[in-house]
């Protein structure tokens, strides 16, 4: 009786391990599905991210920590005497788009990294605020027409303004080795605490965009863009540059001759993805400002690890986005400019690429 109870048992636990085993069988083989789904497009697919695995957003890199806090996005000073910048290289996504004249002002988004002060801060455009309203951000600026605080109120933008809190020591310093309106700066670590304070959310969780995997990245091809450059105005304060560094896989952004760097560390601004856009820009006042259609879509370059595509951009939900036979072409894991040209004289004549 006892040797037939221990068959019996012997028998039961080869049963629940052969289960045990089946279980895990097609686990591994449903993960390995998704892995090889997500390896046929070139993009992130679930079955390619670690279990429990969290990325940042806006730069598809990995993070052991919660990713909640909310994108704030900030009017950035491009004007010579306003250069160089003050955490300009730890943006996560920075728009460069013309303002007045041939100035351009860059729109820069800080989520992954937060460094303790940005700037110098300028003036708000209609563009710029509905483009930081794409993401979801708290649109920090300093000063504006009365018009453009008008349209910011009345459509529900959660905002900072530097005009209220100037040189008030927390929100907003104004710095004394420059003047304004080139000296005003962020210190970002109140700006949660005071957004908070005005009934805004400083917590949200966001969808990713659109990264690629490495599988994606090692297939990259295209014409070769190992240098960029960018035509604003034929002053060179205007020409923006790009230069590929092959050891680091990313570029080197330059302006007016310079290399773009921090202004107390000398910092470079190294980005993974140039996202160069073209669309329509109408002067409306005699001041130079623009109206700016970021809605129609048109033209594109998307330039990454020396290489440059055609593709379309498209405002998919408030945020410019590459298209490449219908689909979203990914970003490599990485910070990512966005610099928005005119159709006069349009890219084939202001943007060049070589070696």
């Amino acid at each position: 009786m006892r040797k037939l109870s221990f068959v019996l048992l012997a028998i039961f636990v080869i049963f629940l391990s052969a289960c045990s085993k089946e279980g895990l069988t097609g686990t591994d083989n449903e993960t390995k599905e998704n892995e090889r789904s997500g390896e046929k497009s070139g993009i992130e697919a679930p079955g390619n991210k670690k279990e429990n695995e969290t990325i940042f957003p806006l730069t598809g890199i990995g993070t052991d920590e919660e990713v909640d806090n909310r994108i704030i996005s900030v009017m950035m000073n491009n004007h010579p005497a306003a250069r160089p910048q003050s955490g300009l290289s730890q943006a996560d996504v920075v728009y460069e788009i013309l303002a007045e004249g041939m100035i351009t002002r860059l729109l820069a988004l800080y989520q992954s990294e937060m460094p303790d002060i940005v700037g110098p801060v300028r003036s708000a455009r209609e563009y710029y605020f509905e483009l930081a309203n794409g993401y979801d951000s708290i649109y920090v600026y300093h000063g504006a027409a009365g018009f453009i605080n008008d349209m910011i109120k009345n459509r529900g933008i959660n905002y900072l303004d530097g005009a209220i809190y100037d040189n008030d020591g927390n929100l907003f310093k104004r710095e004394t080795f420059r003047k304004a309106p080139h000296n005003s700066y962020l210190l970002l670590d109140a700006v949660y605490d005071i957004a908070g304070g005005k009934g805004y959310e400083t917590a949200i969780s966001y969808e990713p965009m659109e990264f690629l995997t490495e599988e994606g990245i090692d297939n990259l091809s295209g014409d070769t863009a190992e240098y960029v450059k960018i035509i604003y105005s034929n002053s060179p304060s205007w020409v923006v540059e790009y230069t590929y560094d092959k050891a680091g896989g990313n570029y080197f952004r330059s302006s007016d001759g310079e290399r773009t760097v921090e202004l107390n560390t000398e910092a470079p601004v190294k980005v993974e993805n140039i996202f160069i856009v073209e669309t329509y820009h109408e002067v409306i006042d005699d001041a130079g400002r623009r109206a700016i259609d970021l809605e129609s879509g048109g033209n594109g370059y998307l330039i990454q690890k020396g290489h440059m595509q055609e593709v379309q951009w498209e405002n998919r939900d408030g945020r410019i986005v590459p298209v490449k036979d219908g689909q979203l072409a990914g970003f490599v894991p990485g910070k990512t400019w966005i610099n928005v040209v005119p159709t006069n004289p349009g890219m084939q004549q202001s943007v060049t690429f070589s070696n």
